[in-house]
């Protein structure tokens, strides 16, 4: 196994998660109730969205030779770690009551606590790609 094709694929996938995870709420809620739930914490979590897209983008062209593989790997894990704090610092903020209250099903309870594990996944494939690339 080539960790230095597979550490950006792995990296990919969880930027993709964490934009999946993001969009969920907007499937069950509908626009104005999430924009309520997403608002009500300290960091809008969107923001953490924003630097996984990027975040992809960096992944794939490291991966696919169009920039500097340390480059890439750099950026997955400086990036992947603000998307963890901006998802951190969101679910630890937003009040309890907002979520009960919005929560049409039990997914929406514990919907903060997935974005924050799954926007694990970028910053630990920046540290395997970077690890694969012999840079640490």
């Amino acid at each position: 196994m080539d960790g230095s094709r597979v550490a950006p694929l792995v990296g990919i996938v969880g930027c993709g998660l964490v934009l999946l995870t993001l969009l969920a709420p907007y499937l069950g809620l509908g626009g104005g109730a999430v924009g309520t739930y997403y608002a009500a914490g300290a960091l809008n979590p969107l923001v953490g969205g924003l630097f996984a897209a990027v975040t992809v983008i960096v992944l794939a062209a490291g991966r696919a030779g169009r920039t500097d593989p340390a480059t890439a790997a750099g950026v997955a894990l400086v990036f992947g770690v603000l998307v963890v704090g901006v998802s951190l610092a969101w679910s630890l903020t937003v009040p309890e009551s907002i979520v009960f209250q919005l929560a049409t099903t039990s997914l929406i309870e514990i919907h903060r606590w997935v974005l924050a594990l799954v926007s694990l996944v970028i910053p630990v494939s920046g540290v395997w790609y970077a690890r694969a690339l012999a840079l640490v």
